[in-house]
């Protein structure tokens, strides 16, 4: 069983605050060597799956359950500050953000979909029952 939406936002938050604190602490050996440099680009990618999931959630509490993160304001907003803090650390940790934020978003939308294509035949087999009764 998962957490509330404001339980799951208070953790988002947390783990950016401590993921991009990792980043600016570590700066100096992150940039160092080319594996080190790769690690921080990956690290950033995880900072924008969390500051997009805070985003999701804080809207979901703003303004209901049924609202979704897009991807013009929200997603792009989320990637542009996640691979500005990998930019801080190294250049190319920036495409290294990049992708595997691209790759992690795929994910995301994936198991967005299957959970409601999971929910979906219930709602119809529902909506048949209520025509069968109603005739």
């Amino acid at each position: 069983m998962g957490v509330s939406t404001q339980a799951s936002f208070g953790l988002a938050i947390l783990c950016c605050i401590l993921v991009f604190s990792g980043l600016q602490m570590y700066k100096n050996q992150l940039g160092s060597t080319r594996l080190m440099t790769l690690i921080a680009g990956y690290m950033a990618s995880w900072l924008f799956i969390f500051m997009l999931t805070a985003v999701s959630n804080l809207e979901n509490i703003m303004f209901g359950k049924g609202f979704q993160a897009r991807v013009i304001p929200e997603v792009v907003l989320c990637m542009i500050l996640a691979c500005s803090a990998a930019g801080m650390v190294h250049r190319v940790s920036v495409t290294v953000c990049l992708l595997c934020s691209l790759v992690g978003l795929y994910y995301i939308n994936k198991m967005g979909q299957s959970s409601t294509a999971a929910l979906a035949p219930s709602a119809v087999s529902s909506k048949k029952k209520k025509e069968k009764l109603t005739n």
